[in-house]
């Protein structure tokens, strides 16, 4: 084995070799400057990398100044990283795994991105990279920037930039271009960056593992991710996780905040648990901060770098100190939709208005004041005109009052009204947030105070699955009691009456209901009827059930104060998901509802209780009877543990309603779809 070889053991050995590699092969590189294939080259020479550069071409002796290899076995020194642009990459792919090559990064399309055929080419790509022992960066990837290190291996034309600056936010993302995007928006307001990496397909190197790396990367002080999809749960949670503990806040702007495929959901929780909302579980879970705005992905770095998440069990509180009260309130009023208010040393006033020609000195006094002001959690300040004509005179008080305060103790966030990009830079150069617009800046507070740290999950035993409930196909309303019942899952009284008689023990009035494997909603059908009071109507009412039934299910009718819903979904990205919300029929059309991803125990079922606003009666609003909705979230809990059954044989669940009653609740209605 080449003794000068970087030895591919640890995240820290890729790490130097994907980030900091001493020499690279650029196969199917180009001398044509139109090119795409020409840009790496060019780009590694511009922006001052150190290391040795080898083109790879069968048909050039020479490119752009450099000798030209015809494999990258012809190359006599050790190659830490190739960038393969060329159609035939399983060749390319052998010749450096024959290399002894460490890291490959592919550029070429036509896997995964093209639909089964390019997901089966790209499964024996990353199968074959495995037996070779070459480490996969794509397909279908942009390339790596490392702008403190001078490594500028990719394609992406932002690189054209003299000088992009330098900082401590990394971003990975799995759109390319979007790293330009992110790179020369920021440069534009003088926010510098550490890495960047495009992901592509992630058919080896994903997301979750980059994040792992960058948490230990030195020179990374936030993790921006720019994501379309999740690929691998586990592995962005263990980075995620990472990140945490190197106190390193990780950020993600996701696309997609709709999907057609919730409309295909089976049962209530599957629909309230959709995509999205399964996501912002995984993230709060995970510990990754979620942002609305690519604006603001960009801008929070600085008001996030080296802080821990706040942990308030109160509304957040912001003071505000402004040199334009129209400027304030477009901020304000954001705040306010979410959830967060405004304090003030001065009741009479809420928001600090500096409006009328006051000193500069005034205005840092003001702000000193805010963040050493025990009544507010963050500090907003606004900057009117000034910022765009005499940056030194709007930014450096502001700069001056955060030097003078214990360090980064409280959060300062920089809203400047007008077009105000050198008072920007000079913000970000003192590692202050400063924001171009009110929205972006709304969305990064909101997002600041929505912080949690990873959740410890639960620990317990497996429960057993009830000898009596089949492990396959769909199950019966009856089969589905039972299986809640077993994870402890307080459930109705029952009974099965047979035809023609429908005789049952259970004291009147009961509920009725038709037995089905193949009936999701029962009452949709007129499957259902509630309150009957006597034999007499129970056998008139069965003659009016739909379809011939032999058999039906006779229930207590359960009263209390509120109905519920609690429901589990095993989501095919983030895992198993437990819900609870305001129930019944009108569930989906509240959509009020609180997840988890599961399991859960009681103490975080009683957070999720809290989140949802149609359980305020049941706190006792205005004196209205409060409810036990610390039986409610035992429930919660007890369902939740069905993400710990073997082999995780359950879709979706719910028991809709749960009836919370002035002492205990009970599922009076039971749905499970199994894989």
């Amino acid at each position: 084995m080449d003794a000068g070889k970087i030895q591919i053991g640890s995240a820290v050995e890729l790490a130097g070799a994907l980030f900091s590699p001493r020499a690279v092969a650029l196969v199917g590189a180009s001398g044509d400057a139109g090119k795409n294939t020409a840009r790496p080259q060019r780009y590694l020479l511009k922006h001052g990398f150190a290391g040795r550069i080898f083109p790879v071409n069968p048909g050039r002796q020479e490119v752009q100044g450099l000798p030209c290899f015809k494999a990258v076995s012809d190359i006599r020194e050790q190659v830490d990283h190739a960038f393969i642009m060329v159609p035939d990459v399983e060749a390319a792919l052998e010749d450096c795994g024959a290399k002894g090559v460490a890291v490959a990064t592919v550029f070429t399309d036509g896997f995964a991105d093209v639909g089964a055929e390019g997901m089966a080419r790209q499964q024996r790509l990353a199968a074959r990279a495995r037996a070779l022992g070459v480490r996969l960066l794509g397909p279908n990837s942009m390339g790596m920037i490392n702008l403190a290190g001078r490594v500028a291996l990719t394609v992406n034309a932002v690189l054209e930039m003299d000088a992009p600056p330098v900082g401590g936010a990394s971003i990975v993302s799995q759109s390319g271009t979007m790293l330009g995007t992110v790179l020369s928006r920021g440069a534009a307001r003088g926010l510098g960056f550490a890495k960047l990496v495009s992901v592509g397909n992630e058919a080896d190197i994903g997301v979750g593992e980059i994040v792992e790396m960058l948490a230990a990367d030195q020179e990374t002080r936030s993790i921006l991710l720019f994501l379309e999809t999740v690929r691998d749960a586990a592995a962005l949670a263990r980075g995620a996780r990472a990140a945490h503990a190197a106190g390193k806040p990780v950020i993600a702007y996701k696309l997609g905040r709709s999907s057609l495929g919730e409309r295909l959901a089976q049962s209530h929780t599957g629909a309230l648990a959709g995509e999205d909302a399964a996501l912002d579980a995984y993230f709060r879970d995970c510990g990754i901060v979620r942002v609305d705005m690519l604006e603001t992905l960009i801008e929070i770095g600085p008001l996030l770098a080296g802080r821990r998440p706040p942990g308030l069990s109160r509304a957040p509180r912001v003071a505000v100190v402004t040199t334009t009260g129209g400027g304030a309130a477009s901020v304000v009023d954001r705040l306010g939709l979410k959830g967060i208010e405004i304090a003030s040393p001065d009741p009479k006033a809420p928001i600090i208005d500096l409006t009328m020609g006051r000193k500069a000195a005034t205005y840092g006094a003001v702000v000193g004041e805010l963040l050493a002001w025990e009544g507010c959690d963050a500090v907003l300040a606004v900057v009117g005109s000034s910022a765009m004509f005499h940056p030194q005179h709007a930014v450096e008080p502001i700069i001056e009052a955060r030097g003078g305060t214990q360090g980064d103790a409280k959060p300062l966030a920089v809203f400047m009204t007008p077009q105000a990009d050198q008072s920007l830079a000079l913000l970000a150069q003192a590692g202050i947030a400063g924001f171009r617009t009110p929205e972006a800046c709304a969305d990064a507070l909101q997002a600041y105070f929505s912080w949690k740290s990873p959740r410890a999950r639960p620990e317990g035993s497996p429960p057993a699955w009830p000898k009596d409930v089949p492990v396959e196909g769909k199950l019966t309303e009856v089969e589905a009691l039972r299986l809640f019942s077993s994870l402890g899952v307080p459930v109705v009284e029952s009974t099965l009456a047979k035809a023609p008689a429908f005789r049952h023990s259970l004291p009147y009035p009961v509920a009725l209901k038709i037995v089905s494997r193949e009936l999701a909603h029962k009452s949709d059908v007129g499957g259902v009827a509630l309150g009957i009071g006597s034999p007499e109507e129970l056998m008139r009412k069965a003659g009016e059930m739909p379809g011939r039934n032999d058999v039906l299910l006779v229930q207590k009718m359960e009263r209390g104060l509120a109905e519920a819903i609690v429901g589990y979904r095993d989501d095919p990205v983030v895992g198993p998901l437990v819900v609870v919300g305001a129930g019944g029929i009108l569930a989906e059309l509240y959509n009020d509802v609180a997840l988890r991803l599961a399991p859960v125990d009681e103490a975080a079922a009683r957070e999720m209780i809290a989140e949802v606003k149609g359980f305020a009666a049941l706190r006792g609003y205005r004196g209205l009877p409060q409810g036990d909705l610390a039986a409610l979230a035992r429930a919660v809990a007890a369902m939740s543990r069905m993400a710990l059954l073997a082999g995780r044989p359950v879709r979706e669940a719910e028991a809709n309603p749960v009836i919370v009653k002035a002492q205990g609740a009970v599922a009076v209605d039971a749905l499970v779809v199994l894989k």
